[in-house]
């Protein structure tokens, strides 16, 4: 085995570890969502709160729950709930949209964000779960 050939194989073996530390977990997010219950539901029958429904919420364009009362800045962000920016908005709703109604701080854990998002995505426009 070459010099190479082991660097290249370590690198690979870290690569796979470093996946597999930020893979989601749908259940450790269902727990975290505890923390989102107080205003939002998922799942079927699922209505609106103090804060939309999140049935389909990942590749939902922001501010189109039908029946919802949005913020102007919501409405007019042109978001769409993608991972990449639901990660951001959990992190740190206001700093994501300004003027936001949205009063909760945040998730300051990267790995409760990861599986809230794996929690959230199961779910279609419908509520039904995957």
């Amino acid at each position: 085995m070459t010099k190479f050939t082991v660097i290249l194989a370590a690198g690979a073996a870290l690569a796979l570890s470093a996946g597999a530390a930020f893979a989601q977990d749908a259940a450790a997010g269902e727990k975290v969502f505890l923390k989102c219950k107080a205003c939002h539901q998922i799942g079927e029958g699922a209505k609106n709160g103090v804060g939309p429904n999140l049935n389909g919420v990942v590749g939902r364009k922001a501010g189109t729950v039908e029946g919802y009362s949005y913020s102007e800045a919501n409405k007019s962000s042109g978001l769409t709930w993608d991972e990449a920016t639901l990660k951001e908005y959990l992190k740190n709703p206001k700093a994501k949209v300004p003027g936001t109604k949205m009063i909760f701080p945040g998730l300051p854990n990267e790995a409760d964000i990861d599986n809230v998002i794996a929690y959230l995505k199961q779910f279609d426009a419908s509520g039904k779960k995957s």
